[in-house]
């Protein structure tokens, strides 16, 4: 399969591009197309066998739930069975955005794409290009994240060309994204809600609009072995580069000094990395230093984790260890993503 690529000027959209994406939709195949998050890996959401080669383009196991796209809340309605008070309140407030809210499935949604859960997990994004291409297809879109399973999501379309080209029918070129981590998923079919994995809508965020919000316990840890997912990202390895991934955490200052010991300790053939934040990026020797951003703009840290991460297979780094960061607000969502890149393997100072 020849996989084609079209950039888009999101402030003077091609309609003839986002038709042909359209066409390619209708026809079962698979289009990936850029959100304000990451880019998505599109398909029909209510077609059963879109699904099966969304999950056979990714390598992704088919209990690992998807999201699907709307491009109005209207169109919310016939997939769910209800909705909740506190997704409207939700949906008033961060919807065109990054968050996604987990509802009772109505009979329409497949089973392939829920995982096999009698929930969907839907969100309504407000980028223009993925706006314009949902309503042009007039259906759902099922987008999980355009990578390989396993790997950095994609925040460009070039990520994307090199996990799937040849493997799905159209790539739509709209540029860096915005947030760089996926959307926040909350799940609101139950009495209370629960976050599910954080982002850029913060847990902070969601209390004020709701009051009481619980956090579910993969956000901070592993699922233990037989836990269903109850929405993406939750259950398996993520982000990973082929580098051996370390987070090192606690006071600054200790974090450097253990981080260079690290590195001093290592064996010399290997390259080593260093995912270093601005202020610490000049302190460390004998590696390869990844700078994310600085402390004092964890914006600009989220929309570049996945850029450093892929970094490491660039510059064809072994084993990389990554400075901790607070996890309050958005330090929340980072960190849940380089835990799992990381595959819980942490060294506490």
């Amino acid at each position: 399969m020849k996989t084609q690529i079209f950039k888009i000027d999101s402030d003077n959209i091609d309609n003839t591009v986002i038709c042909k994406a359209a066409d390619i939709i209708k026809s079962g195949g698979l289009v990936a197309f850029p959100t304000e998050t990451v880019y998505g890996l599109g398909g029909d959401g209510l077609n059963a066998e879109a699904a099966s080669k969304i999950y056979l383009a990714k390598g992704r196991p088919s209990d690992n739930p998807l999201i699907l796209h709307i491009s109005s809340f209207d169109e919310l309605k016939p997939l769910v069975k209800k909705i909740p008070e506190s997704a409207r309140r939700l949906a008033r407030e961060f919807w065109p955005g990054p968050l996604t809210m987990v509802f009772e499935k109505s009979d329409i949604v497949p089973k392939e794409i829920s995982g096999g859960l009698n929930t969907v997990a839907i969100r309504y994004p407000e980028n223009k290009i993925a706006l314009e291409f949902i309503s042009a297809c007039k259906t759902p879109i099922a987008a999980p994240s355009a990578n390989t399973s396993g790997r950095p999501s994609p925040t460009r379309a070039s990520h994307v060309e090199f996990d799937l080209s040849g493997k799905i029918d159209m790539i739509i070129d709209g540029g860096a994204c915005e947030f760089g981590l996926e959307s926040t998923i909350v799940d609101v079919s139950l009495d209370v809600p629960i976050l599910l994995r954080p982002g850029a809508i913060t847990l902070e965020m969601l209390r004020e609009v709701l009051g009481r919000v619980d956090v579910d316990k993969a956000v901070l840890s592993k699922l233990e072995d037989g836990e269903k997912p109850k929405a993406p990202g939750m259950k398996y390895t993520h982000y990973s580069p082929s580098a051996d991934v370390i987070i090192v955490r606690g006071d600054r200052e200790k974090m450097v000094d253990k981080i260079n010991q690290l590195i001093s300790e290592d064996d010399k053939s290997k390259n080593i990395g260093v995912i270093a934040t601005e202020e610490n990026k000049d302190k460390y020797k004998d590696c390869k230093v990844l700078v994310i951003g600085s402390v004092k703009n964890p914006q600009l840290i989220a929309a570049n984790l996945f850029k450093m991460l892929r970094k490491c297979d660039y510059y064809k780094i072994d084993k990389v260890f990554a400075e901790g960061l607070c996890e309050d607000e958005l330090g929340l969502a980072i960190m849940n993503r380089l835990k799992k890149a990381a595959g819980y393997c942490i060294i506490d100072v």
